[in-house]
C-alpha cells in the first residue's frame, strides 16, 4: 500500500497504552518491540509479497530474508517464523514445495526456527513470514535518534524494484537478475551483528549509574538505525528524519546502485509502488541542481530485502565502516545529519 494511504489509515486508529511497548507504530518504525522482562524484550514484526523472480526456490530465499530484515534493522536475533502462504488450488505443489525449502534455508542460515505457519487458498500466490525475535531492551535500535553531526551508512545497492518489473516484464538481462538476486537473498545478520558489537562495546555495565531504560542516543554511537525496504530511500530517510526531528543531506554520488537499474529507469520500468513513494515524499526533498531525473527516481525505488541505513556519531563513522567492510559488508558513508531546518531532505551531488 502507498505511504499516503497508510498514513491515513492508521492515523485514526486509537492509539493502546501499554508501559511495556517499547516501539510500536508511532514513529513508523520496522518492527514492535515489547518488554518481557527487564533483560529481554520480544521484536515481532511480518512480511509477504508475490513473486518477483520466476525460480520458486529463489522466491522463496528472497521472502523469508526480507522478512527477517526488520528484526535486524531493530539491533535484535530472530528467534522463530511463522510462514504465510496464499496458494493457488490448480497449481502445481510442487512450486510451494520449492518456495518453503528456499524459505527454509535463509531461514537456517539466520539461526531462526520455522515453527508453523498458516495458508490459504488465492489465485495469487503470496509467501512470507511472521518472525519473532529477542533484544536486550536497553539495546533497542530504532528509526529515531540520529542526531546532528551524525554521519549516514548505508549497507546495499538501490534497484531491486525497478530490475523486479524488467523481470517480471521479460526485458532484464541475466547480469540484472544475478545482481538483484544476490543483494535480495543476502541478509542483514552481518552487519547487525557487527552493529550489536559496536553498541555493546559501549554500553553501560548493568547496574551503574541509572537502571531505567535508555533511547538508543543514550547508550550507543549508532543513534539511529532502519532498513530501506517498500518506502524506498527517501521514504524511510524521511521517516528518521521525522522520527529523530532533524534534517538529512544524502549524496547521490555516493549512494550505490545496482547494475541495471538505471538502464531499467531510462526504459521506463517503473513499479507502481516507486510512483506512490514518490508522489508522497518529494515535497520534503529539495534537489541540488545539475542531478539527473534517472538518479532521483532510484531514490524512492521501493526495495525487497533492501540494506541498513545507520545514522552513527561522526566520530565513530570511520570505523564502524571499516567494520563492516572487514566482515564483508559493503558499507558506506552516503550522507549526514544536520539540525532540523527546511528541507527536511537535501540531495546532493
Amino acid at each position: 500500500m502507498s505511504p499516503a494511504v497508510l498514513d491515513a489509515v492508521l492515523g485514526k486508529l486509537a492509539r493502546q497504552q501499554d508501559p511495556n511497548v517499547l516501539v510500536g507504530f508511532d514513529h513508523a518504525d520496522d518492527a514492535g518491540v515489547y518488554l518481557l522482562t527487564p533483560e529481554t524484550a520480544l521484536v515481532q514484526t511480518v512480511d509477504f509479497f508475490t513473486p518477483i523472480v520466476d525460480d520458486p526456490y529463489t522466491f522463496g530465499q528472497i521472502a523469508a530474508t526480507n522478512s527477517l530484515s526488520d528484526v535486524y534493522a531493530m539491533g535484535g536475533k530472530p528467534l522463530t517464523a511463522l510462514a504465510l502462504v496464499c496458494f493457488p488450488e490448480k497449481a502445481d505443489v510442487e512450486i510451494l514445495e520449492r518456495i518453503l525449502a528456499g524459505g527454509l534455508s535463509k531461514m537456517i542460515e539466520a539461526g531462526c526456527t520455522v515453527v508453523g505457519g498458516h495458508s490459504i487458498r488465492d489465485e495469487e500466490m503470496k509467501f512470507g513470514y511472521s518472525v519473532t525475535g529477542v533484544i536486550h531492551p536497553k539495546r533497542v535500535l530504532a528509526n529515531q535518534g540520529a542526531q546532528p553531526g551524525d554521519k549516514l551508512l548505508f549497507t546495499k545497492a538501490l534497484g531491486t524494484g525497478v530490475i523486479s518489473t524488467a523481470i517480471k516484464k521479460g526485458v532484464a538481462r541475466q547480469e540484472w537478475i544475478d545482481a538483484a538476486v544476490k543483494s535480495m537473498t543476502t541478509l542483514n545478520k552481518t552487519a547487525a551483528e557487527v552493529i550489536t558489537r559496536v553498541s555493546d562495546a559501549v554500553q553501560p555495565p548493568r547496574g551503574s549509574a541509572n537502571s531505567e531504560l535508555r533511547t538508543t542516543s543514550d547508550c550507543f554511537p549508532v543513534h539511529a538505525l532502519t532498513d530501506i525496504t517498500g518506502f524506498g530511500l527517501i521514504g524511510h530517510a524521511r521517516e528518521m528524519a521525522l522520527a529523530s526531528n532533524v534534517s538529512l543531506v544524502l549524496h547521490t554520488a555516493k549512494i550505490p546502485v545496482l547494475l541495471g537499474a538505471l538502464d531499467c529507469i531510462r526504459a521506463d520500468y517503473i513499479p507502481g509502488g516507486l510512483k506512490a513513494n514518490r508522489e508522497f515524499a518529494e515535497c520534503v526533498v529539495e534537489y541540488e541542481s545539475g542531478i539527473s531525473e534517472e538518479v532521483k527516481t532510484i531514490l524512492y525505488d521501493p526495495q525487497t530485502a533492501g540494506g541498513l541505513l545507520i545514522a552513527v556519531a561522526g566520530n565513530d563513522s570511520v570505523g564502524l565502516t571499516q567494520g563492516l567492510q572487514a566482515a564483508g559488508v559493503p558499507a558506506i558513508e552516503i550522507g549526514k545529519v544536520l539540525p532540523r531546518t527546511k528541507p527536511l531532505i537535501r540531495v546532493a551531488s
